[in-house]
């Protein structure tokens, strides 16, 4: 695929998103074969998040017990306790031997290529009528039901960044303080994002207690203080860093990916109240630092292969990125063909047994800048990024009104409320309403994979 990396100018509107190029550095291999089933009966079954072609990282406990955290890759609705695997001489090697741990970061620390190496050995043992797969009597030593685990963050992240990276979300917020210069100067230049607070990143399930601070109202002449009343969620992709770089050195765009390793869904929960009052003239504080949301399956690079699409293209008149930011194969394959969903499940629907409603449906299509250039970007001082730190987005907002993904924006600062079932309405979250975010990747031939659920339920300020 490098001649066709090669072939496309950087900015060409005229290159189809839907071509489904490969990216150099995530080539297609066997373990993405679409006719392959696993012996794991329900990763056969249609629309399953985690068929064979999925495999994803997590780090899982057995309830009920004394057992310490395990790696885990979930497969069907099972999971494959790898540190087991290995002990049974299923799986060998440096990535496997980093799986007997607690969370992922050892497995991190490795290259590309054992990541690589990792999946084949675990697509092979999974793999329906492989020579490698085990004996019937060994399935149940190295399975667990997901139904039988409690999941945790699956890494320890040291350091977390979020970016603001949707143009059209960036548009949207900006139109409404700036309704004549809704982007500021330097937001198609550059990758713009925030250092966001590592300590308070949960993971899916966890309750989100309503943050307590500093608010304004417009006519109000001094703030107060109390529970925030504007609440919010914030759709985004997660992307968790692998190998890291020392400080000082840079990360060149062509060799961004080979630090990538993976991606989640990721929730990060907003006061605008706090925000609005707070964020000017150093940005966001207190009005994010209350919790994100991660979802506890990171995809990897390598299952992704399949569903990589060119970057975002640049509408005529935008600047070319500068030289750092512009490479062939990144805008050749740099994007994911993401497809990210937001329902909302309030008490009284909860009460009623009414399924999650669908507040939004967007595409991380719609993401201006590459995951690999806003890595890139963040190294480009010289800052270290190290193994387990997390890259977030920034919103996932579409054109259309359905894909904003805030309440922001889909309810336009709260003059639009969102009409739910019952006849409820929605300005921003009110307490016991579940926000859940879901995932997948899907293409004509090709298994579904998906990113399983990234949710929280808001709880009252007095917990």
């Amino acid at each position: 695929m490098d001649d066709v990396a090669a072939s496309i100018p950087l900015g060409d509107p005229t290159v189809s998103r839907d071509m489904n190029p490969t990216h150099p550095l995530s080539p297609l291999d066997e373990t993405h074969d679409p006719a392959r089933r696993s012996w794991v009966a329900s990763a056969n079954t249609p629309g399953t998040d985690f068929p064979i072609q999925n495999l994803p990282f997590g780090v899982f406990v057995r309830r009920d017990t004394d057992d310490w955290p395990r790696v885990g890759i979930a497969i069907g609705d099972r999971i494959l306790d790898v540190a087991t695997a290995m002990d049974l001489g299923m799986l060998e090697g440096a990535a496997a031997e980093a799986c007997d741990a607690p969370d992922l970061n050892a497995l991190l620390t490795l290259e590309a290529e054992d990541w690589t190496d990792l999946r084949r050995q675990v697509s092979a043992l999974l793999a329906e009528g492989s020579d490698a797969a085990p004996a019937e009597e060994l399935r149940g030593e190295i399975m667990v039901g997901q139904d039988e685990v409690e999941m945790l963050l699956p890494l320890e992240v040291g350091d977390y960044t979020d970016f603001y990276a949707s143009v059209h979300h960036a548009t949207n917020v900006g139109s409404m303080f700036r309704p004549d210069n809704p982007l500021l100067p330097n937001w198609k230049w550059i990758p713009i994002g925030y250092h966001g607070r590592a300590s308070s990143l949960v993971v899916s399930g966890t309750p989100v207690r309503r943050p307590a601070g500093q608010r304004k109202a417009p006519d109000a002449e001094a703030p107060d203080a109390g529970p925030s009343r504007l609440l919010d969620y914030e759709l985004e992709v997660g992307c968790v860093v692998g190998t890291g770089n020392a400080l000082g050195e840079t990360i060149p765009l062509g060799e961004a990916e080979r630090h990538l390793f993976g991606l989640c869904l990721l929730n990060d929960w907003s006061a605008r109240d706090l925000q609005a009052w707070e964020y000017q003239p150093l940005g966001p504080f207190l009005a994010k630092s209350f919790a994100s949301t991660v979802s506890p399956w990171i995809v990897t690079r390598d299952a992704l292969a399949p569903f990589r699409i060119p970057a975002y293209p640049r509408p005529e008149g935008d600047p070319a990125p500068l030289p750092y930011l512009a490479d062939d194969a990144n805008q050749a394959a740099g994007g994911f063909d993401l497809t990210l969903e937001v329902h909302l499940l309030t008490p009284a629907m909860r009460a009623r047994g009414d399924a999650p409603f669908r507040v939004s449906h967007g595409s991380f299509r719609d993401i201006y800048w590459t995951l690999a250039q806003m890595l890139t970007h963040h190294a480009s001082n010289g800052c270290n990024l190290r193994p387990g730190d997390l890259l977030g987005s920034g919103t996932v907002s579409g054109e259309a009104p359905d894909s904003r993904g805030c309440l922001l924006e889909r309810t336009w600062r709260g003059s639009e409320p969102l009409a739910l079932p019952g006849g409820e309405t929605r300005k921003f979250l009110e307490d016991g309403d579940e926000v859940i975010l879901r995932g997948w990747c899907e293409a004509p031939g090709r298994p579904r994979i998906g990113f399983g659920v990234c949710a929280g339920v808001v709880v009252g300020a007095d917990g």
